[in-house]
């Protein structure tokens, strides 16, 4: 929920709450305030790892921009005019939202919402397809049955839908048949001479619509009579393919497998092999299994007409099931195949039992699927925060890892740790799945890395938990968005970074505060990692031509953007935008060598920034939305980066007059202890994601602020280890 206003009258209450609330009456302990409010976070956004979906290939597909394509024009060339298609899916939704969507139309649609029609086109809609429509959908709590209805003219059918930033925000569209109950995508239609009387519904079968939809969820007859593998992967002599179960065996003892195959077959229990067959037929083994959770891997080559097994386990009399390994949404298949792979053999069963990246197959890369027709596993990413990947949770994971570091609580750093495992772990598969499926299933911002914001500070987090990773994965993700920022990221002539984005016309030809934070943290870890120092002589320059192009020298604080087409600054300035520059400045000396060139412009220009900060700070130790409105209201991000880079610059003795900021750090902390941090560890007045405006308005009114926001928590959280830190220092005297 967005709260617009503070409180500025009652004297029993702080900013944001009554004062009995504040954590400042419960502890004084920074450790138990950090501990608090991490464990608040972990606690609503706890580790569950990805899930897995069925999903056709042969379906509706998505984008680069994650917008559903229904082309059925080209699906359906032959239609007849006034012929109507139509699709069916249904979309989840936590709370009573209004979301807004997009259209371009390719001819006439009409879209139903829990049976209300909320969208139809004009004319000129129905005409021009680079036109898009916006239109709002009030979604109730649970599921929402969405149905669109393609009217076929001269002019096409179809179109092409998606919420407004759907790369962004990827919206889950389940398939809502009772048939395939789970499964990823949407159902269609073949053209329909006349309109349907009565629109389907969750939970209803296929066969109770009236209706044969697509795409099918069958083998036709003539491939049910093949093994699985020759209809899934077709003859392929020289070849094999895998087939992945489990099951739970209850007692401890003898396990008799037995079935049918064609083609050579290999089974392997765990790890070990138990029993192999190069003859087609019936087949049987036993095998002693202990109690609890098993594997069971079947290794299939291709035979001279036909290649596939069954197979079935019984302890004694009692027919045991076999478990989908994945437990795969959307199916009731309990095996898992993938192939075909090229001769001879060389599986590792323990490799084998993953579904984390792709598989090296006979010319090409392979993952898991099932034997139904066109249908392949997907993971995707439930949660609500954990293991995804964008810029907010980069902060909010640094401040979590850095906390736990300052306290010596391991479970905070592990926490991180699984996080970003979770992130790499998927990297490869990420890219693999997008070029597959035209957007991936994970990861969509990494996927697509088109700006800054999508890469460089869950970057800089990446490289900054990188000591307690497991694995390396990690160091390609690093060069990859190197990579991006150093040859491919638009710059001006004099090397400063901006933002080019036609399709967001807001942000197209900008140069924005907030890239600082985006570029310099990971460009300084990168410059760690790589030894390379034209990194960190890139990271040096873009603080000075930020300086540049946002500095304010009346007031020596920043401009929040740069409008390059109209080559002015906004004049406004944003507390959030000036502490990601502040905030920047901290990371930066950190890491650049003493006898850089660039140093004393850059201890010079943030010794100036920070004494404008330092004028503004209230009487409670608050910066605020707009930082020179202090009828703006008191913003909890901007105040911890203040509080952040003082502390850095007070300990590091990059600021000329330390006792003023020191005290001003005291000042912050304690502020946002007794006005912004409640007793359960809830942040609140952080300021949510920002457009920009050269307007001051757009800030104080339009930016109301949220509470537990990712753009704030992680922030505050670092703001109390460097406050910490700081009276540590002050309590050494100093050293």
């Amino acid at each position: 929920m967005i709260y617009a206003v503070f409180n500025k009258e009652d004297l029993s209450m702080g900013y944001y709450f009554q004062n009995e609330q504040a954590i400042s009456m419960k502890t004084q302990d920074i450790r138990t305030v950090l501990k608090t409010v991490a464990n608040r976070y972990i606690g609503q956004n706890p580790p569950f790892g990805v899930s897995y979906y069925a999903y056709q290939k042969n379906g509706i597909r998505q984008d680069k921009h994650y917008r559903f394509v229904f082309d059925f024009h080209n699906l359906y060339p032959l239609a007849d005019l006034e012929s109507n298609v139509y699709a069916w899916s249904k979309l989840w939704s936590d709370d009573d939202i209004t979301m807004v969507f997009e259209i371009h139309c390719f001819g006439p649609v009409i879209i139903y919402c829990n049976g209300e029609r909320v969208f139809k086109p004009n004319v000129l809609a129905e005409r021009i397809r680079d036109l898009s429509s916006s239109f709002s959908v009030k979604l109730k709590k649970g599921w929402n049955s969405f149905v669109l209805r393609f009217i076929r003219t001269n002019t096409g059918c179809g179109g092409v839908l998606g919420a407004v930033s759907s790369r962004n925000r990827p919206q889950s569209f389940i398939i809502p048949s009772a048939d395939r109950e789970g499964q990823r995508g949407w159902l269609y239609t073949l053209p329909l001479k006349e309109p349907l009387e009565i629109l389907p519904e969750p939970g209803m079968t296929e066969e109770e619509t009236g209706i044969t939809w697509y795409p099918l969820k069958n083998w036709l007859p003539e491939e049910e009579s093949m093994g699985q593998m020759k209809r899934m992967y077709s003859l392929r002599k020289g070849c094999y393919a895998i087939a992945w179960t489990r099951i739970f065996a209850e007692k401890s003892g003898e396990y008799t497998v037995k079935g049918i195959n064609t083609g050579n077959i290999r089974f392997i229990i765990d790890d070990r092999p138990v029993f192999d067959s190069d003859k087609s037929g019936e087949y049987e083994f036993k095998v002693n299994i202990s109690y609890g959770c098993h594997n069971i891997l079947v290794i299939n080559q291709c035979g001279d007409t036909d290649w596939g097994f069954k197979a079935d386990c019984f302890y004694g009399d009692e027919i045991i099931p076999f478990i989908n390994p994945l437990n795969v949404k959307g199916t009731d298949e309990k095996w898992v195949y993938a192939g075909p792979f090229s001769l001879p053999v060389s599986i590792e069963p323990d490799k084998a039992y993953s579904a984390d990246r792709p598989m090296d197959g006979a010319g090409r890369k392979v993952f898991w699927r099932l034997d139904r027709p066109h249908t392949f596993v997907r993971p995707y990413n439930d949660n609500r925060l954990f293991g995804h990947w964008n810029y907010p949770l980069g902060v909010t994971l640094y401040g979590i890892i850095e906390a736990g570091r300052f306290i010596n609580d391991s479970a905070l750093v592990d926490y991180t740790a699984k996080h970003v495992e979770m992130c790499t772990r998927f990297f490869e598969y990420a890219l693999w799945d997008k070029e597959n499926y035209g957007a991936a299933s994970m990861h969509n911002l990494l996927s697509t890395i088109s700006t800054l914001d999508d890469c460089g500070s869950f970057g800089s987090l990446m490289l900054e938990a990188s000591g307690e990773l497991d694995e390396d994965d990690y160091v390609k993700i690093a060069d990859y968005i190197a990579d991006f920022i150093i040859n491919r990221l638009h710059r001006l002539p004099d090397g400063a970074f901006y933002r080019v984005n036609p399709e967001h016309l807001l942000m197209d030809e900008t140069l924005w505060a907030d890239d600082l934070y985006m570029s310099v943290p990971f460009l300084c870890r990168y410059y760690r990692l790589t030894g390379r120092q034209e990194i960190i002589d890139d990271a040096a320059k873009q603080l000075l031509l930020y300086h540049k192009y946002l500095f304010r020298p009346d007031r020596k604080i920043m401009s929040h953007v740069y409008d390059v087409k109209h080559r002015k600054a906004t004049e406004v300035s944003w507390g959030r935008g000036n502490g990601w520059v502040a905030f920047s400045y901290s990371e930066l000396l950190s890491y650049l060598p003493e006898n850089h060139e660039l140093r004393e412009e850059l201890i010079n220009n943030f010794n100036e920034l920070c004494e404008g900060y330092f004028s503004l700070q209230d009487e409670k130790g608050f910066w605020h939305q707009v930082l020179t409105d202090h009828d703006s209201y008191p913003e909890s991000s901007c105040t911890s980066m203040f509080a952040c880079a003082f502390a850095r610059g007070v300990r590091n003795s990059w600021l000329k007059e330390p006792g003023k900021y020191a005290e001003a750090v005291l000042k912050a902390w304690n502020g946002l202890c007794n006005e912004a941090i409640d007793m359960n560890g809830n942040v609140y007045g952080i300021c949510r994601g920002s457009g920009f405006s050269f307007s001051e308005d757009y800030y104080t009114n339009d930016l109301g602020w949220l509470l537990n926001d990712t753009h704030g928590t992680g922030i505050v959280l670092l703001a109390g280890v460097e406050y910490g830190k700081l009276l540590e220092w002050l309590g050494n005297g100093g050293r």
